[in-house]
């Protein structure tokens, strides 16, 4: 199979321009779903005085195989998704937003990696939200992280049963995060499924609302 090129897929946007807006969020889509439909949600957080960012993966998909693979079944698409958000987050602070002030969001399997990519480059961030998702860390083997994420307001919502994302995960992840310095807020909702409530939509609006021009 050849390899989705993730860097080639087009970035959409929401929102203020970069220039004028006094933070962003880079948003990410779930498997099989598209950068359109995550963007969607910009207009239900109600702050349109940010810049929404969602990238486009190659294929509607990030990477392969589950989370929960060996991280070497999921490459390159992981390595390739990783720099396309890396690639973002450079561009958001050449356009003045500096990361204390640029949230990522992310569901399902955007979720993961947006959670991931934070971990690995863990520094302060204006947020960190992973609405039915975990990290891809735990695949194979428990690794650990370096750096510190410095108090990002950090949240994780999931369903307490679902099947695409096994709650022990989600759980670790939360204890994880908080060990990077992350201060975690963890929402595991029963009867949930595999979507977004209204409680994950409040938190978020409210956390994007505390967020003041720098």
């Amino acid at each position: 199979m050849k390899p989705p090129i993730h860097d080639r897929q087009p970035v959409y946007a929401a929102g203020k321009a970069l220039e004028e807006a006094r933070a962003a969020m880079i948003m990410l889509h779930g498997r099989g779903a598209d950068a359109e439909s995550i963007l969607a949600f910009a207009g239900e957080f109600r702050q349109p005085d940010i810049a929404y960012l969602a990238p486009q993966a190659a294929d509607n998909t990030w990477y392969p195989q589950r989370f929960m693979a060996p991280v070497a079944a999921n490459e390159p698409w992981l390595t390739s998704a990783l720099e396309k958000v890396a690639a973002i987050v450079e561009h958001i602070g050449l356009a003045g937003i500096p990361p204390e002030r640029t949230f990522l969001l992310g569901f399902s399997q955007g979720a993961c990696l947006a959670l991931e990519y934070a971990a690995r480059h863990p520094q302060r961030y204006g947020g960190l939200v992973g609405l039915s998702g975990a990290l891809i860390e735990n695949g194979d083997r428990p690794r650990t992280y370096s750096g510190s994420l410095a108090g990002t307001p950090v949240f994780l919502g999931c369903s307490e049963a679902d099947f695409h994302i096994p709650r022990d995960r989600v759980e670790r992840s939360a204890i994880l995060l908080k060990d990077l310095g992350g201060d975690v807020t963890l929402r595991l909702y029963p009867g949930l499924g595999h979507t977004v409530n209204d409680d994950e939509i409040r938190f978020v609006r409210d956390l994007l609302g505390r967020t003041e021009d720098g």
